[in-house]
């Protein structure tokens, strides 16, 4: 397994945000994939545009040359600019990505571990996240705490509360 190393965002890790934000974008097999473009929708572009504003906290997962391997992305909304897995304003929505090639080594395990801690060292009391219900991710969350609160279109809403 490769080292890798985690680090707060940074702004020069804003393009790899928007690739991770599509990498984010669950395909069913043998369904077309979506269009690129499609982060760049009302939907979508929230997690990502104006990155860096009061609130946002997330990771990036670089391994020992430096590459970014993965991020995590915690970010608040609100009733006007609900998000898809929005519970209220206080609760910070999550948001993961590996990339392609650095899946299933771990990397995505450590990017929770860290917005978790990170969560509560902030004083958050709930995480929430939106995944579908068909994608394997959706074991990993559990694994962590993460519940399903809701259906948000097709897409379940989970929540990991910050209280041991």
């Amino acid at each position: 397994m490769t080292e890798y190393q985690l680090r707060p965002i940074e702004e020069q890790d804003i393009p790899f945000l928007w690739e991770m934000l599509y990498a984010s974008i669950f395909e069913r097999e043998g369904e077309e994939p979506f269009e690129p473009d499609i982060i760049h929708s009302p939907g979508m572009s929230k997690y990502v545009e104006g990155w860096g504003r009061e609130g946002d906290f997330g990771f990036i997962a670089l391994d020992s040359q430096g590459k970014r391997m993965g991020s995590v992305t915690l970010r608040f909304f609100n009733d006007q600019n609900a998000g898809y897995g929005y519970v209220n304003a206080s609760t910070p929505e999550m948001g993961m990505a590996v990339i392609e090639t650095a899946r299933g080594k771990g990397i995505g395990s450590r990017l929770i571990q860290a917005a978790l801690d990170e969560a509560r060292k902030r004083g958050i009391d709930a995480v929430s996240l939106s995944v579908d219900p068909d994608n394997e991710a959706i074991r990993l969350y559990r694994r962590f705490g993460f519940v399903e609160q809701g259906m948000c279109g097709t897409s379940v809403t989970m929540v990991c509360g910050m209280n041991p």
